[in-house]
């Protein structure tokens, strides 16, 4: 691995995204990142966070049009209360704080006692549960299903209304409408190695794969010799769709797991899109890329969010942080 130890790899990593990203103010020692003109006037703040390994999610989603702040744990551990308490606090305009939460017991815990505090200071806050992967009712880590690639939807969404004004209540009426209407699937062609243990997290013989597996190589359903990309995309979409069949058009967010190739992840969105095309789903916006990982993972998941006027709106509105930009 290209690092230096297990214990420095997140102070690191957040050392060199504060020299990259002069835009924002990092708290390297307190592991919380924060967009450098917070707290903005009269806007609601989005703050949001998790375990480390997942990169760009959730630090890299700080900037204009999505979080105020983020909060990084450990390695897929969660941060803790006070880190979360101190991104509120640094963003908060006065008009309150959304907590945007995905639902691991953790996460749910920690955000849940962050909130009391941030409370005790008289800030008002929200939180919104992120809870969109199909491939599993209870997990390793999680009651209930687990939140994965509609956090960026969430995000995005809720992102852009609190940037032009809305009121708490709606900002956080607006991200419950993304997760509910939103469904995931993932993928793993290998099992991910975190630099502590030095070794894959969990035993993927070759040339076998995992259908419907977490964000931190949690069991999925099942597990099948190794198929093409054109079956995987004939399961992974069945699966959401079946969970939530569209009634309009969706956004489609088809995310690497941290080690799969931009040209293999277009050609398994051409065969997403054949699969959706051949349900009579009209995709309105496609997104391709590494947002929501897994460390050194390879595989994919799908998201489907479907959309009105006003949630494909706020997707289209400006955005910039580091790993989302544009129209600004």
């Amino acid at each position: 691995m290209l690092i230096n130890t297990p214990e420095t790899v997140v102070p690191d990593a957040l050392r060199g995204m504060a020299l990259a990203h002069p835009e924002l103010t990092v708290d390297v020692e307190g592991q919380v990142v924060v967009r450098r003109d917070a707290p903005v006037a009269g806007k609601v703040a989005l703050v949001s966070g998790g375990g480390s390994g997942h990169e760009p999610l959730h630090a890299g989603f700080v900037g204009h049009g999505m979080l105020d702040a983020a909060a990084c744990g450990h390695i897929f551990t969660s941060p803790v209360p006070d880190q979360m308490a101190r991104a509120a606090a640094a963003v908060d305009s006065g008009r309150g704080v959304l907590f945007v939460v995905k639902n691991y017991t953790g996460d749910r815990m920690n955000f849940a006692m962050a909130a009391e505090l941030a409370e005790d200071e008289g800030i008002q806050v929200a939180s919104v549960l992120v809870d969109d992967d199909v491939a599993v009712t209870d997990s390793t880590y999680t009651a209930g299903r687990r939140g994965t690639g509609a956090t960026l939807f969430v995000e995005k969404i809720a992102g852009a209304a609190a940037e032009e004004g809305a009121p708490l209540d709606r900002v956080e009426a607006i991200a419950r409408r993304v997760n509910e209407a939103s469904r995931s699937f993932g993928v793993a062609l290998t099992a991910c190695t975190t630099p502590a243990k030095g070794s894959p997290t969990f035993d993927l013989p070759p040339g076998e794969l995992e259908l419907g597996v977490g964000i931190h190589g949690e069991p999925g359903r099942e597990r099948r010799p190794m198929m093409t990309s054109a079956e995987i995309a004939d399961y992974a979409v069945d699966a959401v769709l079946t969970d939530r069949p569209p009634t309009g058009p969706v956004l489609l967010l088809v995310n690497g797991a941290g080690a799969t190739p931009l040209l293999e992840l277009y050609g398994f969105a051409a065969e997403v899109h054949r699969v959706l095309a051949a349900r009579e789903v009209a995709v309105a916006r496609t997104l391709v890329g590494d947002y929501v990982t897994s460390l050194d993972m390879a595989g994919a998941s799908v998201t489907v969010c479907q959309v009105d006027e006003e949630l494909l709106r706020l997707w289209d509105a400006p955005v910039r942080t580091p790993a989302l930009r544009w129209g600004r």
